[in-house]
């Protein structure tokens, strides 16, 4: 006689009695999901591992410390069977088809009336996969299948749009540094359901060409501006493709708030009605020294750092830093677009007190294949941009920190 499937079902038990025997690595894995599933779990086991026990703690679960009796399973809805008791196991097991209760056993799941499926989870959807024959099964092979599934729908390469829920809007993505593979698993999920993506030219590029042919690609760059500022026309595009009903991402590079002008966007949006979603992203102001081997704070080298606009010069009237207080601080100082200001940044800092001999470096197209450092000293950094060529974008770090560690490789392709 042929085995049947098993029967996939989502069980709802808020609210309702969930018994867990045993408190070993087993039950540690499963517990976090019964307790968000708003389970009234009772655990009963003579002993449990510290995290489990914290549950306890915590009151997210009741905990009876004692072994398995007849009558524990009177009461619940569902019930894990994980003891290294195979009597105890058997007894419960037997209970449990009594009552009626649906029951996983970790010892033998062949001896079970429920398995517990591989599961993940992406955007409100929860992804459960069970081997379908007994004979095939492969605990391994179902959780990888698991993963792929999830992580290609979080990552944007496995596509599926929604359609009840889908709604027009902006959101404003932060794409890290230039490497694709640093952009948020939520960032990438956006970009895969977007209909209209207007890119800087800092963000991940190599993101783009994988995008479906349905979608329209603008770089922001090359907006026709007319009449208007660089960044009204910006605003201007993101609003009126938002107001025909399209999904649009604001591809930026790093975060959308550190020097990216994400809240003047933000604020252009809200007072024209369009709905927003703001995805952080990872700042190059830390991401990029970390690639090449610098870290900005070390323990007994640098116990803080300051990140720092560098696109105007410390005597232009229209600069908000307080240079001479930078000059005196001990911890790390990383500079973002200031390459062609850097020989009056460093003048700057010497005559307030900074050590001329102070070391310096840049990161040049930090995080991508062209990445490069050089380094210097607040003296020296001038001459050596223009010796070496140093081009924008990088980033400029100050302090011991870039002696501490050798300079990281180039990123591969």
């Amino acid at each position: 006689m042929a085995e049947h499937p098993a029967y996939p079902v989502g069980l709802r038990l808020t609210g309702r009695r969930v018994v867990v025997l045993g408190g070993g690595q087993v039950t540690q894995r499963r517990l976090p999901a019964l307790i968000a599933a708003g389970a009234d779990v009772l655990l009963v086991s003579p002993g449990a591992t510290p995290s489990v026990e914290a549950m306890a703690d915590a009151g997210e679960i009741t905990w009876q410390r004692r072994a398995y009796q007849e009558g524990d399973l009177a009461d619940a809805w569902y019930a894990l069977i994980a003891t290294d008791d195979t009597d105890a196991n058997n007894r419960a097991s037997a209970e449990a088809e009594r009552h009626r209760v649906w029951c996983v056993r970790s010892d033998d799941a062949d001896l079970a009336t429920a398995w517990t499926p591989a599961t993940g989870h992406s955007e409100g959807v929860t992804i459960a996969v069970l081997t379908t024959e007994a004979k095939g099964r492969d605990p391994r092979h179902t959780a990888a299948v698991r993963d792929a599934v999830v992580e290609g729908l979080r990552d944007g390469t496995l596509v599926a749009p929604h359609f009840r829920t889908r709604t027009a809007g902006v959101a404003l993505v932060g794409g890290g540094p230039g490497d694709p593979d640093l952009i948020t698993v939520r960032g990438r999920r956006l970009l895969a359901e977007a209909d209209v993506v207007i890119a800087d030219r800092l963000g991940p590029r190599d993101l783009l060409a994988e995008l479906p042919p349905h979608v329209e690609v603008i770089d922001a760059a090359k907006i026709p501006y007319g009449r208007f500022m660089a960044q009204e026309a910006i605003n201007n595009a993101l609003i009126e493709h938002a107001k025909q009903g399209k999904s649009v991402v604001r591809l930026k590079g790093g975060d959308p708030y550190v020097f990216g002008r994400g809240m003047e966007e933000l604020q252009a949006l809200a007072e024209a009605g369009i709905p927003c979603t703001v995805v952080p992203g990872i700042s190059s102001s830390i991401s990029v020294p970390g690639a090449a081997g610098i870290p900005v704070t070390h323990r007994g080298v640098a116990h803080e750092f300051t990140v720092v606009s560098g696109h105007v010069a410390p005597d232009d009237e229209r600069s908000l830093v307080d240079w001479p207080s930078l000059a005196h601080q001990t911890g790390t100082l990383v500079i973002l677009m200031g390459v062609d200001k850097i020989g009056k940044i460093a003048e700057t800092l010497v005559a307030h007190g900074k050590p001329a001999d102070t070391p310096v470096a840049l990161v040049q197209e930090g995080t991508t294949a062209a990445q490069r450092r050089v380094d210097a000293t607040l003296a020296t950094v001038a001459e050596t941009v223009r010796t070496e060529d140093v081009k924008p974008p990088a980033v400029i770090v100050i302090g011991d920190v870039v002696k501490v560690g050798a300079a990281a490789p180039a990123p591969r392709k």
